[in-house]
């Protein structure tokens, strides 16, 4: 694994910016569900969090059912390149203690999201055993 495209989520849950809130908090109602990336056509315009929809909707007295993504989403902190190398991102990641990161391409098209702890996860997968600094002793 060298490169983000290789180790991002491809195809994350994504709305299109005219679709309601009610939409996003049905997609977000799921556990596994953190954010909705918000587009406009396939390029990235967006994201919508739990956090969004209650400061931006409920606190804000509107209609979910007819208030528009494109009016709450909040633009990513941040974005990363599919083609930036592994190691680049992973330390990004740590050093914006960012959790994900959308992936956009060279024209912010949404390709997928990078997940520090899917990161971490396939990392550790991919180191080699005999890079051990501290290798266990023969077996007797």
């Amino acid at each position: 694994m060298s490169t983000v495209r290789e180790a991002m989520v491809p195809d994350p849950r994504s709305l299109p910016a005219d679709a309601s809130a009610q939409e996003a908090g049905d997609l977000l109602q799921r556990p596994e569900v953190r954010a909705v990336y918000v587009t406009d056509g396939e390029r990235l315009v967006g994201v919508v969090t739990r956090k969004t929809l209650v400061r931006e909707v409920v606190a804000a007295g509107r209609d979910p059912q007819t208030t528009p993504l494109g009016a709450i989403a909040e633009r990513p902190h941040y974005t990363l390149g599919p083609d930036v190398a592994i190691d680049d991102a992973f330390r990004f990641l740590e050093e914006e203690d960012a959790e994900r990161v959308p992936v956009v391409d060279e024209h912010e098209r949404l390709v997928g999201v990078l997940s520090r702890s899917v990161l971490q996860r396939r990392l550790a997968e991919d180191e080699d055993p005999a890079d051990d600094d501290d290798p266990l002793p023969p077996a007797a």
